[in-house]
């Protein structure tokens, strides 16, 4: 695998670099071409001739695959793109954010908002007291905090649960009538069951 970025840059930018990596480069007087970031790792400047620019290093907000190909119909998968740098103007002021809004293409347009279920809104104490309370119960131990109104309604339960322990055992299920076990239903007497068999055959 290899490794490769998008580089995102002005139009007038675009156009310089277009003419630089054509045939022609010789005669271009954009002949040198540079990028450098700070300390960060996410500022940085795009020098292009004598011209600089500033540029920023943002994550995508989805991975996107490269592929190359040398025969126009067989596609080889080349990388896995998750970083843009992003060439600004001058002017233009940098983002404040880690991760671009966007994806590279229309359909992609304000992704994160769009297209990805939104994180739910969890308080860490919360989160940090479910998990020390499962660490106990798992350990063999008990919740320990547990909230005063669910201390109420537990005793409350208790207590529903204890009274109907001595409560009267219900009385059994009347049995329906079945006749009796030596006769049949005409009323004669079963042979099957009877000890007085006939062995005079």
């Amino acid at each position: 695998m290899e490794e490769q970025f998008i580089l995102r840059v002005p139009p007038s930018v675009a156009e310089r670099l277009d003419h630089l990596l054509s045939e022609n480069a010789s005669s271009s007087e954009d002949k040198s071409l540079d990028l450098v970031f700070s300390e960060d790792g996410r500022t940085g400047s795009f020098v292009i001739g004598n011209d600089r620019f500033p540029a920023s290093l943002l994550d995508l907000p989805c991975v996107v695959e490269s592929y190359k190909t040398y025969d126009d119909s067989a596609l080889v998968k080349t990388a896995d793109v998750g970083q843009m740098i992003l060439v600004r103007e001058s002017g233009e002021a940098s983002p404040d954010v880690v991760e671009y809004r966007h994806g590279l293409t229309p359909p992609m347009r304000d992704a994160r908002k769009r297209r990805f279920r939104r994180e739910p809104d969890l308080n860490p104490e919360l989160v940090q007291r479910v998990e020390k309370d499962l660490v106990n119960i798992m350990s063999g131990g008990t919740v320990e905090n547990i909230d005063a109104e669910a201390n109420g309604h537990g005793e409350a339960g208790d207590e529903n649960a204890r009274n109907a322990n001595k409560k009267a055992p219900a009385a059994p299920a009347a049995k329906p009538e079945v006749p009796g076990s030596g006769e049949n239903a005409g009323g004669e007497p079963d042979g099957t069951d009877s000890d007085d068999s006939d062995d005079s055959m």
